[in-house]
């Protein structure tokens, strides 16, 4: 990966594309068709609320992003004041650990060049459907043997001061991904339930059943482990009911996330009850467009697909992302 260092900006935010070469960038129309998923593909999305063994990165990228989280679950003052979120340790599990994070693309260039990979950005617009921009990062990391859990939750119910609800997670596997180690957990078709009550992201695994129906229930039951290898993803609708449990295994799980929302997604803070979670993020006046530096534009149809434009499939927007749901 060759970067000019002494041409960056300490903050990456400052920079609106790729710094470096660790993601090679489509020239013509023609060099994304390596990436456009299957109609097939987007059509179970559109069924099932999530779609998994998308293959993004290679065995080197996924070295270079593993050396700079090293750094990331270290950084300096300076370095630290860059993310939006930053617990060492989230875990409500005493005997747990989880780190999470949130803006680590501000800070390595890895990491900041990721959001910019063609395989990612392709698929996400295949399954957003518009033109869109990067909401935020999140790095999880759950160490061997007493890594804590994800508890089960909808991504929406927690950014409910954006509107409308119109976004996308991509869950990106640094370590391989498995039951013993803590892999995510979906259960298909929960996208369709509607916005549920919150009941806690790194606590009881369990309290999630205390809000649903007893068809709910049912179909909770049946959930799918989300095993993936290294570097490979899945991606899932902001309504999607997922969690992730303990690692109690010799190997860690490590993850990058990244959330995604269309272009033209307003804030939406005014009467947000969470208010106090924010205090580190961006400026997200209400009604006004997140654009800023913070809220990078990563596709643009018209400009990056052209001739190709037509041949895309993507999901049906309106069914999928329904206006109902704008808070």
């Amino acid at each position: 990966m060759k970067i000019q260092v002494s041409t960056l900006s300490f903050d990456l935010a400052d920079h609106s594309g790729p710094v470096g070469d660790l993601f090679p960038q489509p020239v013509h129309a023609k060099d994304w068709e390596p990436y456009i998923l299957s109609e097939a593909q987007v059509r179970a999305f559109q069924e099932d609320g999530y779609i998994s063994g998308i293959p993004l990165l290679s065995g080197e990228q996924v070295d270079v992003l593993n050396k700079e989280l090293e750094q990331l679950q270290t950084p300096n003052e300076q370095e630290q004041e860059l993310f939006f979120h930053y617990e060492s340790n989230e875990s409500e599990d005493p005997d747990k650990v989880l780190f999470h994070a949130i803006g680590g693309w501000r800070v390595t260039p890895g990491f900041h060049d990721l959001i910019w990979s063609p395989a990612y950005r392709m698929a996400a617009y295949q399954l957003l459907g518009v033109p869109f921009r990067l909401f935020h990062d999140q790095l999880f990391c759950k160490p061997a043997r007493h890594g804590g859990v994800v508890a089960w939750h909808q991504d929406f119910s927690y950014w409910t001061f954006t509107k409308p609800m119109h976004h996308l997670t991509c869950w990106i596997g640094l370590d391989d991904a498995t039951t013993e180690n803590g892999c995510l957990y979906y259960v298909p078709g929960s996208h369709q339930w509607g916005l549920l009550p919150i009941t806690g992201l790194t606590g009881d695994m369990d309290a999630v059943r205390e809000i649903l129906t007893t068809d709910q229930v049912h179909v909770f039951d049946k959930k799918v482990a989300n095993a993936l290898p290294r570097g490979y993803a899945s991606f899932h609708h902001p309504l999607m009911m997922h969690g992730s449990y303990a690692n109690h295994s010799e190997r860690p799980r490590r993850a990058i996330v990244l959330n995604a929302m269309a272009d033209g997604t307003l804030g939406n803070v005014n009467n947000y009850e969470r208010l106090d979670a924010l205090h580190r993020f961006p400026p997200m006046p209400q009604d006004v467009a997140l654009n800023s530096k913070h809220f990078p534009l990563l596709f643009n149809e018209s400009s990056e697909l052209q001739s190709l434009l037509d041949a895309v499939p993507k999901v049906d927007v309106a069914t999928l992302y329904p206006c109902k749901y704008s808070m």
